[in-house]
């Protein structure tokens, strides 16, 4: 009898480890993912002259290839309005 209660409950620990385990590597995976800066970020990051806007030399990375697509009224700026109306890349 006691063997029984044993192996039950060894069991059930097993069981029980195993789906703790398994449950924390899956939203491990999620924390994982990026999302895109904010503006604000950008401009902290790369706003060279603190004027509030960013322009083609002063940024750097994929934002810099799709600077045309993003500045809407072509003025040679990105706005914050821009930025939000702006396409947004392709998931790999």
């Amino acid at each position: 009898m006691k063997s029984n209660r044993l192996r039950t409950a060894v069991l059930v620990f097993g069981i029980a480890l195993f789906m703790t385990n398994n449950t924390f590597g899956q939203s491990e995976k999620r924390d994982d993912r990026k999302e895109p800066p904010t503006f604000k970020e950008l401009l902290k990051k790369m706003d060279a002259n603190d004027d509030g806007k960013l322009s083609k030399e002063e940024i750097e990375g994929p934002l810099k290839d799709h600077f045309e697509k993003v500045d809407a009224d072509k003025d040679g700026f990105i706005t914050e309005e821009e930025l939000k109306k702006a396409p947004k890349p392709k998931r790999r």
